[in-house]
């Protein structure tokens, strides 16, 4: 496939043919599902599950283009219901059709239910693309009727390898005397995405047009106008920042806290990565102490998901200085683990008699169900009866917390259980 030399080099070095592809050996390699599906000639509707950068866009294009199938192509973002119907028409009357939707994930049920009976009837071959977990962002229906094939990280020798092979084999390049000196600032501001590097890649020797050239971090860096820190989203770096951001927040510091925050939104850190920790964090190191705090995570969980970058670091920035500056406790978490440890320990201890369920004669003959207290028709809807197993009765896995909120409710478990129970 020929491009002209006026395209963007991501464009000119997309890859026709599986033979050609960067990575994903699990899917296209000698015995890749998906090389010995377009060779069987019997491609599923398809999920491409990956991040950015890795070729499901490409794969998309190859696998119409040896299937020999009309091929439509519609963004999420900007297609509703009503471009989906456009195509299944044309589909109905055409013959098989595939139909690529790029970020998949953005439509609502609505839109995807539209595709189900296309997909079922199969008019269409549907091939979405993700980058969010299709078990989430997919509804069931849809997913059940396609296979979900995961796209892996490109690894920093895949990059190399195409950085290398656009020097060699473009048009426009190979005619330069072009050296790759260094590759480190290249690779970590394209984040792994291998459009962004090729975009990079022939932003630098744009920019800097004699020969020879020699292509250096700082030559990058300068081109991009930006100075800003290298930020390995896989490697150790990204483990050190998030440790240090996670931290920051335990350790009530909310000006670390959002320094750290700053670090992972110039280093291009997934948004959603950001704010799924912080709901983790709500309950492990705040808890009961505040509840509000999972709220606050939860709803800006969602608020991001909604709006995105820029505007989402606003939304984060707010989330982190209200849990960096929230009263602490990891009782909670604390107590699953305790309580874990004693199910290893113990094994699986009898549920006690009067807690079990009753459903049939035979079952409330052999005392299932007996004598167990029904809470709310006694005083205060409390009754002193046994919860836990006989061998571990009188244990106690939740030890309020050291603060105003679990103070109180201390209090209250003393009040209700008196001596059972050491608080």
């Amino acid at each position: 496939m020929l491009f002209h030399p006026a395209a963007p080099l991501s464009e000119r070095m997309r890859p026709h043919s599986l033979d050609t592809v960067i990575g994903q050996q699990h899917l296209v390699g000698p015995k890749g599902v998906l090389r010995r599906a377009l060779t069987s000639g019997a491609v599923p509707s398809m999920i491409l599950w990956g991040p950015p950068g890795v070729g499901k866009t490409t794969l998309a294009n190859i696998i119409a283009s040896q299937m020999r199938l009309p091929f439509f192509t519609l963004s999420a973002i900007s297609s509703g219901v009503k471009e989906v119907r456009e195509v299944i028409d044309k589909a109905r009357f055409s013959g098989k059709t595939i139909l690529f939707i790029d970020e998949i994930h953005r439509f609502n049920k609505a839109q995807q239910d539209a595709l189900l009976g296309a997909v079922e009837k199969g008019w269409i071959t549907l091939i979405g693309a993700t980058t969010e977990n299709p078990s989430f962002e997919v509804n069931s229906a849809l997913l059940s009727r396609s296979q979900v094939y995961t796209l892996k990280a490109l690894e920093e020798k895949d990059l190399i390898d195409l950085l290398q092979r656009a020097l060699r084999e473009d048009e426009v390049l190979k005619k330069r005397n072009i050296e790759l000196a260094e590759t480190e600032a290249l690779l970590r501001m394209s984040g792994g995405d291998a459009r962004k590097l090729l975009n990079l890649l022939e932003l630098v020797t744009d920019t800097y047009a004699t020969d020879p050239l020699a292509i250096t971090d700082e030559a990058v860096m300068q081109v991009a106008q930006r100075r800003v820190a290298l930020y390995d989203k896989k490697g150790e770096q990204h483990y050190d920042i998030i440790s240090a951001f996670i931290k920051s927040i335990r350790g009530s510091d909310p000006n670390a806290a959002v320094y750290w925050l700053a670090r992972m939104i110039e280093g291009g850190e997934d948004v959603k990565f950001i704010a799924r920790r912080l709901v983790i964090l709500a309950s492990e190191d705040i808890g009961n102490a505040n509840a509000n705090a999972l709220l606050m995570a939860t709803n800006c969980f969602q608020a991001v998901n909604m709006i995105g970058y820029p505007e989402a670091e606003i939304i984060l920035s707010q989330a982190v200085i209200y849990l960096a500056t929230s009263v602490k406790s990891n009782a909670s978490y604390k107590a699953i683990k305790m309580a874990k440890a004693v199910v290893r320990d113990k094994g699986d201890l009898p549920v006690p008699l009067h807690l079990r369920n009753a459903p049939t004669k035979f079952m409330k003959s052999q005392g299932y169900g007996a004598s167990y207290e029904y809470s709310h028709d006694y005083t205060g809807n409390f009754s002193p009866q046994e919860y836990l197993p006989e061998n571990i009765q009188g244990t106690v896995f939740y030890d309020p917390g050291q603060n105003a909120r679990e103070n109180e409710l201390r209090n209250y478990l003393r009040k209700l259980w008196g001596d059972k129970y050491d608080y």
